[in-house]
């Protein structure tokens, strides 16, 4: 089944678009310590983001793990990262990759097999890649994740404040090659878009001129976009857009001691809410 259609499925299974993304703070993390050395981090890293995982399942069609997190903690973070990758998937849930990877050639296919591949290290259903370098640059990436099934999402537009200055004069072709790309592949193709949130009134022109291509929402919640904004991502069908939330989903704000003592309980009860405020 292609990434597109396990989707599809995954979002009908379980009644909404939410996507939980799994960012570990080392400020932020439950057990966190003064003094705690990267490896302990990492352990912390890693329990935390099984709690997600399991918080998750059943209630959500994807997680989005952010590598930078777990690379900033050195090889017991690589090695978080990858056993939250791997719970994820065999919890049910599909595995958005965010690491916004670029480049050309045999280096972008390497990036891709890290992540896309049957035996990657990484395992993911998708990743996040930047066309920064051309459509060339995103061919690599496309080739494995098609001979894979799996997809990727490209950064169109995306939500932070100052996207616009390098993105704006790009987003029109880009989103062309883009859909026409999943267009001749069926309804929908492996080739999703990231469009923050936070663009609403550009979002949805987007969503009206890309019907083959699923998006990827950041930017609702705590970057500021709220759930009506997120939903002019979806298609009438509820179907075409996964909206991502990942500190208002997973932290609390300040001190909570339920998060404390029983992480996975408190993410469970946040992402029950989150679902209710998208359902709108």
């Amino acid at each position: 089944m292609s990434f597109a259609d396990r989707l599809a499925r995954a979002v009908h299974q379980t009644g909404t678009p939410l996507v939980v993304g799994i960012d570990p703070w080392p400020d932020r993390l439950p057990g966190r310590r003064a003094g705690d050395d990267r490896t302990a981090v990492a352990a912390l890293a890693r329990a935390f983001g099984l709690a997600v995982v399991g918080a998750a399942a059943g209630q959500v069609p994807a997680v989005k793990p952010q590598f930078a997190f777990f690379e900033a903690l050195g090889p017991a973070g690589m090695q978080a990262l990858a056993d939250v990758c791997a719970a994820a998937r065999q919890a049910g849930l599909l595995v958005i990759g965010d690491a916004k990877r670029g480049d050309i050639g045999t280096t972008a296919a390497a990036y891709a097999a890290a992540t896309l591949s049957p035996d990657a290290p990484f395992p993911c259903d998708a990743l996040t890649v930047s066309p920064f370098l051309g459509p060339d640059s995103l061919a690599p990436f496309l080739t494995v994740a098609e001979a894979h099934e799996r997809g990727l999402f490209v950064l169109l537009r995306t939500s932070n404040e100052g996207s616009g200055r390098w993105q704006a004069p790009v987003v029109r072709d880009l989103a062309a090659w883009i859909d026409n790309t999943n267009a001749a592949r069926g309804e929908y193709g492996p080739v999703g878009a990231v469009v923050g949130a936070t663009h609403p009134d550009e979002g949805a022109a987007l969503r009206a001129s890309m019907p083959h291509t699923w998006f990827l929402v950041p930017g609702f919640g705590a970057q500021g976009g709220s759930a009506a904004d997120a939903r002019r991502m979806l298609r009438p069908d509820g179907l075409g857009a996964l909206i991502n939330a990942s500190r208002s989903a997973t932290f609390p704000n300040g001190h909570d001691a339920g998060f404390e003592s029983g992480p996975e309980r408190w993410i469970r009860a946040r992402i029950a809410a989150v679902r209710e405020e998208l359902r709108g």
